[in-house]
């Protein structure tokens, strides 16, 4: 898979922190966050997913994720706002491929951009969290378009 090592500034976002099985859980937490951004008219600069665990390694019932819009710096989190929190993206190097998402496989890709990732003689993972963008609306469009980034660092 094709990707490149961009420098990226941090970002605050404002969303859902979830834990449990992300196939199950991401899509619930994009249906929470869908109703609040509609419900208190938020405007999103990105709609973005965060990883914080690696799935080979930690049990499905404790992964974790944040499903959240990404927001201005001085963005204020509406009243009556229950669950929703505001944190940060790290920002620094990352690497990022573009995908295509078809029947929500949502797992291929990642797994190719890892694969593609190891072989990097350069650049090796970052202890932080990864990161995907939302560049369409996969509900209209019947596939999501996605940039995934990874944090690297180098060898």
């Amino acid at each position: 898979m094709e990707y490149s090592i961009k420098p990226q500034n941090q970002r605050t976002i404002a969303g859902f922190h979830l834990v449990g099985p992300w196939e199950e859980k991401v899509k619930q937490g994009f249906e929470q966050l869908m109703a609040w951004v509609d419900g208190k008219q938020i405007h999103p600069l990105e709609w973005i997913a965060v990883y914080y665990d690696n799935p080979e390694i930690t049990p499905p019932e404790k992964l974790r994720c944040d499903t959240a819009v990404t927001v201005p710096d001085d963005f204020t989190i509406p009243a009556n706002s229950e669950g929703v929190m505001m944190t940060t993206v790290e920002g620094g190097n990352y690497a990022v491929a573009r995908a295509r998402v078809e029947n929500n496989d949502f797992a291929t890709p990642w797994y190719q951009f890892f694969e593609s990732l190891q072989k990097d003689a350069t650049w090796q993972f970052a202890p932080k969290a990864t990161f995907e963008v939302y560049l369409n609306d996969g509900a209209v469009d019947g596939y999501w378009d996605i940039d995934m980034y990874v944090s690297v660092e180098r060898k």
